[in-house]
C-alpha cells in the first residue's frame, strides 16, 4: 500500500531538482516508466507523486530523499562560467558533470566550516595576477616558488608523484584539490574562486599528464579570480583570451621554453621519432601533445609534421583511455586520498580528533566505510 502512496509536495521543488540535475520531461517519464503528461502534472501541482516515484528520482538525481520535502527551491550557487568552447553545448552539462559540480560545491563548503572550526586560514596564499601579465613571466615565478627545478622534474619517478608534489604545494597554498570522473569529452576540470578555500577539480578518466597540465591551467584561473569550467588541451587553438592565457601559463611552467631548447637541441634529426617523444614525456611528466607544441612553436617541426604525429598520439591516448575503464581496483584508502587529497582528510581529521564532528559526520564527509576509517586518517593527520 505505501509503495502508491501519494505524497504532497511543492511543485516548484519538484520541477527544480529535475532541471537542477540536468534532466528533461522526457528523461524522467523514461525513467519513470509513465507518461510526459503525468510528470508535466507533477510540475504544475495537478498530480502528486508517489513516494516511490520519488525515491527513484532521489537516486537519479543523486539527491537526498529530504530533498523533495523542501517548502521551496534552494537558492544554490550559480554554475561555474563555461570555457568549454563545445558548439551548441554553452551550459548544457552531462549529468554526471552536474553531479560533480554539486559535490565539489559541497566539499567547498564543508571544507570552509571545519576549517575556521580548528581556526585554519581558508583564503589562498598566492597574490592574483592579471590577463595583461606575461603567462611565460608568472609561470617562471611559480616554478621558483614550487621550488620546481629541471632536474627536481626529472627526477620524480613516475608523473603520478609529479602530480602529488604539484598537488601538495597547491594545498599548502589553501587550495583543495579533488580528483573526479566526468565524461572527458564533457569537461577536463574546473575551478571555484568565488568562496573560500578555493577548490581545482580535474577529471580521472584523462590521462595522468592531461591532468597535470589540467592542474596548472586551472591553477591559472584561481591566479586570475576565476571560477569557470573547461576543456584544456594544449593542442587546441582558443579565441578564447583568459583560456590562451592559462593555456600558456600551464605549458610555460611545465616545460619552460629555454628547458625545452636544451631538450628539442640534440634530437634535432630524430626529435618526433617515438624514441625521442616517449623519453622526453617519461624524464619530463608532461604529454606528448606538448611536445609537439613546443617544437613547432619553436620552430624543430612544420605544422604538417606537427598535425600528423599529434593525430598519431591523440588515437593512442584514447586506446589508453578506454582500457583505463576497466584497469585494476584501488584500495579504498588510497582512493578517498586521491580524490578529496590530504589537506581536506587533515581537516576533518583534525576535527574529529577535537571533538567538533562526530564518528558519523567524518565517515559521511569522506564517503568512506567504518573499516577503512583508521587507515585514512592515519595516512592524512598533520
Amino acid at each position: 500500500m505505501p509503495r502508491m502512496m501519494r505524497i504532497e509536495i511543492n511543485p516548484a521543488v519538484f520541477k527544480w531538482l529535475r532541471v537542477s540535475a540536468g534532466w528533461s520531461v522526457e528523461e524522467v517519464s523514461n525513467r519513470l516508466k509513465t507518461s510526459i503528461e503525468n510528470i508535466k502534472a507533477f510540475e504544475s501541482g495537478e498530480k502528486a507523486p508517489t513516494l516511490r516515484q520519488l525515491k527513484e528520482l532521489s537516486k537519479a538525481y543523486n539527491r537526498p530523499l529530504a530533498a523533495f520535502f523542501l517548502s521551496e527551491p534552494i537558492k544554490e550557487k550559480p554554475l561555474p562560467e563555461d570555457y568549454r568552447m563545445l558548439p551548441g553545448r554553452k551550459n548544457i552539462f552531462d549529468k554526471k558533470t552536474i553531479v560533480v559540480l554539486r559535490k565539489a560545491r559541497n566539499l567547498q563548503e564543508i571544507g570552509s566550516e571545519l576549517s575556521k572550526n580548528i581556526n585554519y586560514r581558508i583564503s589562498p596564499k598566492v597574490e592574483h595576477v592579471k590577463i595583461s601579465d606575461n603567462p611565460g613571466d608568472m609561470a617562471e615565478k611559480y616554478r621558483k616558488i614550487f621550488g620546481l627545478t629541471e632536474e627536481k622534474q626529472r627526477k620524480f619517478k613516475t608523473p603520478y608523484e609529479f602530480f602529488d608534489y604539484l598537488r601538495d604545494i597547491l594545498e599548502d597554498m589553501n587550495i583543495l584539490v579533488f580528483q573526479f570522473s566526468m565524461p572527458v569529452e564533457d569537461a577536463r576540470g574546473f575551478a571555484l574562486t568565488d568562496e573560500n578555500p578555493n577548490v581545482i577539480v580535474v577529471n580521472t578518466k584523462d590521462s595522468i599528464e592531461a591532468r597535470i597540465f589540467s592542474l596548472m591551467h586551472e591553477f591559472a584561473h584561481i591566479l586570475l579570480g576565476q571560477t569557470v569550467i573547461d576543456f584544456p588541451d594544449v593542442s587546441v587553438t582558443t579565441r578564447n583570451k583568459i583560456e590562451a592565457w592559462c593555456n600558456e601559463f600551464a605549458a610555460s611552467f611545465l616545460l619552460p621554453k629555454e628547458m625545452a631548447k636544451n631538450l628539442f637541441e640534440p634530437e634535432r634529426n630524430v626529435i618526433t621519432s617515438p624514441k625521442t617523444l616517449n623519453s622526453l614525456s617519461r624524464k619530463y611528466k608532461v604529454s606528448k601533445a606538448m611536445l609537439l607544441l613546443n617544437m613547432l612553436k619553436l620552430g624543430y617541426i612544420p605544422k604538417t609534421k606537427y598535425k600528423e604525429v599529434l593525430e598519431r598520439y591523440k588515437a593512442k591516448d584514447m586506446e589508453k583511455r578506454e582500457e583505463k575503464q576497466g584497469g585494476g581496483r584501488i584500495p579504498p584508502d588510497k582512493k578517498c586520498l586521491s580524490k578529496v587529497g590530504t589537506k581536506f582528510v587533515s581537516i576533518v581529521a583534525n576535527n574529529y580528533d577535537q571533538n567538533y564532528i562526530t564518528y558519523t559526520d567524518a565517515l559521511n564527509y569522506l564517503s568512506i566505510r567504518a573499516k577503512n576509517f583508521d587507515k585514512v586518517l592515519a595516512q592524512a593527520r598533520k
